[in-house]
């Protein structure tokens, strides 16, 4: 029977402990990364290390191999995926949200226009687009209340015609006294006495929706104070504030925003039979300009007072 000697056991078991202390430190050295061993190449799923089989030294192989009197070693650094558990239970539903609420109006709507029904009997809901009572076309509809007094804004039929049946014609009219300051007329003064901020507050009334009722009553009121009182026909709020049809006499000359409404809800969608061309609103900008509406370009700009090539169309509310 083979005997081992007591000394060469020891040796042996030295050299065993030797090879498990170095083989640990390499492993901790690789997944440590220390001095870039591992870290290099973070692909690599295996350590190799070379035990040398005199001394039991060992080193990492960063080939992977080892020479002839050295004894290879190696550890998997990563292990293969378990199996997948099993698929959890479906949770509970939820609550279902609360339902909106329906949108409210804040006005009470007139059931006076007549819409795209078979009949000619304005008893619809008036809205944008529908004829209203006085025969035009629906162009504004204050669903939010707004603005006071009124809820709708309806264009005439047609364009308003001055004196002698003229298709167009000036803001207002060279006769003396007709400015506000009663020294010269309403074509080179303003029709207003109020200055600083109460002449910014009053213009931008009347240059808003359903602005232009008051704004056409000051320049007919400019007018009448004139001497002598100027006829209607020869200037555009006259024109317009004289207007008349089926049954309805309160039109009024637009503001530059009741202008803007009517190109956008009426003349962008080919109805309301505007001309190609500039017409007046009764929006004064300074002494010598007023606001106009081009409804060829859908642009608005100033024309002198003087001008006589634009156009009127009267409105109204209801």
């Amino acid at each position: 029977m083979f005997k081992t000697k007591k000394s060469q056991v020891r040796i042996w078991s030295t050299h065993f402990g030797a090879l498990m202390l170095t083989a640990g430190v390499i492993v901790g050295i690789a997944i440590g990364g220390v001095g870039g061993v591992i870290a290099a190449s973070s692909t690599k799923s295996k350590i190799v290390a070379c035990a040398n089989k005199t001394t039991g030294a060992m080193r990492y192989s960063t080939s992977g191999r080892c020479t002839k009197t050295e004894t290879k070693v190696s550890w998997n650094l990563a292990g293969t995926n378990g199996t997948a558990g099993a698929k959890g239970e479906t949770g509970a539903a939820g609550t279902n949200g609360t339902n909106g609420t329906n949108a409210t109006l804040a006005i009470t709507q007139q059931s006076v226009c007549d819409g795209t029904d078979a009949d000619a009997t304005a008893n619809e809901v008036c809205k944008v687009g529908m004829t209203g009572p006085g025969g035009g076309l629906i162009f504004f509809v204050d669903y939010n209340d707004e603005y006071a007094t009124y809820d709708y804004l309806e264009a005439a039929p047609a364009d308003a015609a001055y004196a002698s049946s003229a298709t167009t014609g000036a803001w207002a009219t060279s006769v003396a006294k007709c400015g506000a300051a009663q020294s010269t007329s309403c074509l080179t003064a303003t029709i207003y006495t109020e200055t600083a901020v109460a002449l910014a507050t009053i213009k931008g009334l009347h240059r808003g929706l359903f602005g232009g009722k008051t704004a056409t009553a000051s320049i007919v009121a400019r007018h009448d104070a004139a001497a002598p009182a100027v006829a209607k026909n020869t200037y555009a709020a006259g024109v317009a504030d004289d207007y008349a049809v089926n049954g309805k006499s309160d039109w009024w000359l637009p503001s530059k925003d009741e202008l803007g409404k009517m190109q956008e809800n009426l003349n962008n969608k080919g109805v309301g039979g505007f001309a190609a061309d500039s017409y007046w609103s009764s929006s004064e900008s300074t002494a010598g300009t007023a606001w106009r509406q081009d409804f060829s370009f859908g642009s608005q700009g100033l024309n002198y007072k003087t001008d006589d090539s634009a156009y009127v169309r009267p409105v109204r509310a209801f």
